[in-house]
């Protein structure tokens, strides 16, 4: 029960010194995430020598074999990206990664998460099909599809699952359906779970003041309807935050 304070306490002084940059700290898999604007690398780079520099302090060790770098750049104009360097070794830079067991690819498409996640799922639908072989009740049978398969498909859907393709969709919604007619009971889809749980998790960020993100959920001069928020994007229009907006005003 000590193991989150004691890691808090012992990593406190690990953070970020500027505004454009993230460290987002989980057990030994840190990651730094860098906004680049005007091409002003410098930031980003200071922020991971000072993390090396923190764990040489602190008698730890950076993998240089193991960090990985991905660059996501949606400008017209491909520009070059040098890497990082750790201690003298380049750092790879990877068109994809797996963070938190979420698949993100450069191009923030989810069609490699959608591969994994249903290869996944569909196989804990064997051990659901040698359940109902061994007679087992209705319940049971739910039960261990929310627990086992349910939680693969909908692992931080809130990220991900407004940009999903129609193909992705289908690919999910067909594990569904599977589940459907081996546990003979019907199921929510994917998008069901999507609406509740952004609803949820924006209720949640509206009612904590100190939440980071509260600032964008902000009433309109009626008091009735959330002020929408303005995307230049489809993908940005299709995120968390506009959609949780959305969704919040249609009730």
């Amino acid at each position: 029960m000590l193991s989150p304070l004691l890691f808090t306490l012992l990593t406190h002084d690990c953070a970020a010194t500027h505004s454009s940059n993230h460290i987002i700290k989980f057990a030994d898999d840190t990651t730094v995430v860098g906004l680049i604007s005007g091409g002003n690398e410098a930031p980003y780079r200071e922020e991971v020598a000072q993390l090396s520099n923190w764990c040489t302090d602190n008698n730890l060790s950076l993998n240089v074999d193991k960090t990985k770098e991905l660059v996501i750049d949606f400008r017209r104009t491909l520009h070059k990206h040098n890497p990082l360097c750790i201690n003298n070794l380049p750092v790879q830079i990877v068109q994809s990664t797996k963070f938190l067991g979420i698949h993100i690819t450069d191009d923030l498409s989810w069609t490699l998460n959608t591969t994994h996640t249903t290869k996944k799922a569909q196989q804990r639908l064997y051990f659901l099909r040698r359940l109902r072989k061994a007679n087992l009740p209705t319940s049971i049978l739910t039960t261990f599809y929310r627990g086992m398969i349910e939680s693969i498909l909908s692992g931080a859907i809130t990220a991900w699952f407004g940009n999903y393709t129609a193909a992705d969709r289908k690919a999910l919604q067909r594990i569904v359906r599977t589940a459907e007619k081996i546990t003979g009971v019907s199921l929510p889809p994917p998008s069901d779970i999507y609406s509740s749980r952004c609803l949820r998790k924006a209720r949640n960020i509206i009612r904590d003041t100190s939440h980071p993100s509260h600032g964008l959920f902000t009433l309109l001069p009626s008091g009735r309807r959330l002020r929408s928020i303005t995307a230049r994007t489809s993908r940005m229009g299709k995120s968390f935050f506009p959609q949780a907006v959305r969704l919040l005003n249609n009730l």
